[in-house]
């Protein structure tokens, strides 16, 4: 195999910076602090750092394009001029204040309060993207040359880059309008001249191949979609026949959509070989000779080590066969999805950092197998053994594998995911314990972390505050919220979770199994970046982990406490997953780790316990035929967790930002005796899939928008509960918040849940219940 013939390349890489960087510019920007160009210089100089990391690491494509200052959808919208009219824009360049307006909103400007644009999960990722708005007679014109322009900057430095484009079917799929008989493909013919005009540029400016991202294809397309996928790049490659185009897939297997990936006039497809290894024999078989395949063999999406020996044993032949010329070795996705530098973690355990791997460390995988492909295995032996070692090690390792929760899982029977009785028997028991109003007002569990909260944490975490000050402090905190609680008339209070961080961090650091980083942070969006944990081993629970709190802040009332927990598919969801054993069968090992907490709960005098769920919805895979077995095991998994427990004992859990339609007959199978739900922005219409299920337990629907600073008023909160009670049966009708107030100013809370607490004694005198 000749030795400049095969080629690895990156589809992108972590923008933030390996300090954060981003972060802070973005911030002090927003604050004030710095200018535009203070800003733009910061950016460029984390750019020009990405590149220099890449070609140091050995990598001979290097993406350009792939740098956001927030999010590369919402660099699209700007790109293409899909702005809002709300917006105030009128043509041109997108100033960058625009930008951010659609990024964030804006408050108390001349130009009047702006919502953000809607956000949400990109894929089946944690990172977020701004949804694009459509509307009917959409017009489209090129007003950010972002693309050429840090095509021409990485050129100036002496880096020949591989641009990154969004494709436009995958945009405008992403997308949505207040319309909802506009189909957005139909805006095609609008948008592709900007496309075109864009890929010429490039052209001009001397790029010669361009990468196009549309994982769309690994999702259920309609024979429209993949028409329009023909007519794009049948378009494109009349228009601009210079350009070579990358085909960019990932996240899953082409599936149903192969024969249209192949089909297309494109130079190269990229495939991910880790999400989806087994279409790998499908393509080989079917790809034409002249296509160039990008193969997606280091996870772009996870932390682990790659085992590079079983790695080149898979892939050396085929490449051997196709021709190396024809082959390029790269993640399977983009790496902004893991941190930049495992160098930076100088505290791990020495074993557990010898199992991972960072974007800087993938970059080096890639390169290594380069060199063993090209120069052969021995001019890589010491890194490819290197590699071997780790595999084995962990394998073996005592940290990660635990015979008694392997024993554990082996006993699990059908009957321990089931309630002893069903809800109808159940709500009677717990009504006569709890002795709860018609429509019981409540809180969905944390309360403002003030400043004062997150400065003694610091303190306590630095060693500046001693374990009995910290502990006093938060008992002053806890005691407070609770007084105030019964001030104002809540029927079942909360502590408000002062000593907690995070919602999985909290937990995870009391849990076998997990590990915790200091500087592997990840975007989630915008400027607000995420250490997720490490499931690196089984998870077990050693000790109790919340039920002092839970019992000391039940000692000072005389009312129900609720016991508040993550739910096993939420902690999941929001961490690196360890990648030797299934999902479910991890997810499994947290529900029992839970259930021991959820009983040790009731034993300890707790009768009403929370077991928060929200990243259900957003677990569900990308192909719908999967979908049943992936709910079959979530649901397993919270029932392991809530069903440990007598019948008297209430058990919640808590769902937002969810569209619920989908999932409704899962979490009816949930059994939780109360769900509540984020419903006060649709103005209860979320409601319309509890009530067309004929949901059989109870609900809080939320009625106080905690992502508005705004107060609702009690008349406001009043018409939501009587809307509900049109919808429900009234006596299943909880009064609750949309969601944790955890981010939200005391002056901001106190009144809004001051009236809500009013907006149900209203209902309780005038509905039937």
């Amino acid at each position: 195999m000749s030795a400049s013939s095969l080629v690895v390349a990156t589809l992108g890489v972590p923008r933030i910076g390996p300090r954060r960087e981003l972060k802070f510019a973005l911030e002090n920007y927003w604050a004030g602090k710095i200018d535009a160009v203070a800003l733009n210089e910061a950016a460029a100089g984390l750019r020009a750092a990405a590149w220099a990391r890449q070609r140091a690491a050995g990598i001979d494509i290097i993406p350009s394009n792939d740098f956001s200052l927030y999010d590369h959808v919402l660099d699209t919208s700007v790109m293409v001029g899909a702005v809002p009219e709300l917006y105030g824009w009128r043509g041109g360049r997108v100033p960058l204040d625009t930008y951010f307006a659609m990024a964030r909103g804006t408050r108390g400007r001349q130009s009047g309060d702006l919502p953000a644009q809607e956000m949400t999960k990109w894929f089946d990722t944690n990172y977020h993207y701004m949804v694009p708005e459509f509307v009917r007679g959409q017009s489209f014109a090129l007003s950010s040359t972002k693309p050429i322009d840090e095509f021409r900057e990485a050129k100036a430095l002496g880096y020949h880059t591989r641009p990154v484009l969004l494709g436009p079917v995958t945009f405008l799929l992403l997308g949505k309008s207040k319309d909802a008989t506009l189909d957005p493909l139909s805006l095609l013919p609008g948008l592709l001249p900007v496309y075109v005009e864009v890929l010429k540029r490039l052209a001009a400016e001397g790029a010669d191949w361009v990468q196009i991202d549309e994982p769309c294809l690994v999702t259920d397309l309609t024979e429209v979609a993949r028409k329009a996928l023909h007519y794009v790049y049948a378009t494109l490659a009349d228009a601009v026949p210079h350009i070579k185009l990358l085909l960019a897939t990932y996240f899953g297997a082409l599936g149903d959509n192969l024969d249209t990936a192949l089909s297309l006039p494109v130079a190269g497809l990229h495939l991910d070989l880790v999400r989806a290894p087994e279409q790998f024999g499908s393509v080989l078989a079917k790809a034409p000779k002249e296509l160039v395949l990008s193969l997606g063999i280091i996870d772009g999406r996870n932390i682990w080590r790659a085992d590079l020996d079983k790695l080149l044993h898979r892939f050396e032949p085929a490449i051997e066969t196709r021709g190396a010329e024809r082959i390029q070795i790269a993640p399977s996705c983009s790496m902004l999805h893991v941190p930049i530098d495992l160098a930076l973690e100088t505290d791990l355990d020495p074993d557990l950092k010898n199992w991972l791997a960072f974007a800087v460390q993938k970059m080096d995988e890639l390169a290594t197998i380069k060199l063993a492909l090209t120069k052969g295995r021995d001019a890589a032996a010491d890194k490819i053994a290197a590699s071997t070692s780790a595999s084995a090690a962990r394998a073996n390792s005592p940290k990660v594998n635990d015979p008694d929760v392997a024993t554990r899982i082996k006993a699990i029977s059908a009957d321990m995911a089931k309630r002893k009785s069903p809800f109808a028997v159940r709500h009677t028991l717990q009504q006569s314990v709890l002795n709860l109003p018609s429509f019981p007002t409540t809180t969905i569990g944390s309360f403002p972390q003030t400043l004062e909260v997150r400065n003694a944490r610091s303190a306590h975490a630095k060693g500046t505050l001693s374990d009995s000050d910290y502990d006093t402090f938060l008992r002053r905190e806890t005691e407070a919220a609770i007084r105030w609680q019964e001030e104002i008339g809540l029927d079942v209070l909360v502590h408000g979770e002062f000593e907690r961080n995070d919602m999985v961090q909290y937990f995870g650091e009391q849990l076998s199994g997990y590990a915790f980083t200091k500087h592997a942070w990840v975007q989630s969006y915008g400027s607000r970046y995420v250490r997720p944990p490490i499931i690196f081993g089984d998870v077990s629970r050693p000790k109790p982990m919340t039920v002092s709190w839970s019992v000391y802040a039940q000692s000072l009332t005389k009312k129900p406490m609720k016991g508040m927990l993550t739910g096993p598919v939420t902690i999941l969801q929001w961490s690196f997953v360890r990648d030797d054993l299934p999902r479910y069968a991890v997810c499994r090992q947290i529900a029992l780790a839970l259930r021991d907490e959820v009983t040790d709960l009731e034993t300890a005098g707790i009768k009403v316990i929370q077991i928060d769920e929200p990243a259900i919805r957003e677990g569900l895979p990308l192909r719908k035929a999967d979908w049943q077995a992936y709910l079959d095991w979530a649901v397993e998994a919270f029932r392991l967790a809530a069903s440990g427990v007598a019948d008297e004992t209430q058990i919640h859990t808590h769902m937002c930002y969810s569209e619920f339609n989908d999932v409704i007959a899962a979490i009816g199978a949930m059994d939780a005796d109360v769900i509540s739900i984020e419903t006060a922005r649709s103005k209860m219409e979320l409601l319309d899939a509890f009530a067309t299920y004929h949901y059989p337990n109870e609900i809080g629907p939320g009625v106080y928008d905690i992502h508005s600073p705004r107060c609702p008023t009690v008349e406001e909160m009043v018409e939501l509960l009587t809307k509900a009670g049109k919808m429900l049966p009234p006596e299943h009708i909880w009064v609750n918040p949309d969601c944790g107030l955890k981010t939200r100013k005391w002056e901001e809370v106190k009144p809004a849940l001051v009236n809500m607490v009013a907006a149900a004694k209203r209902v309780r005198r005038e509905l039937p219940s």
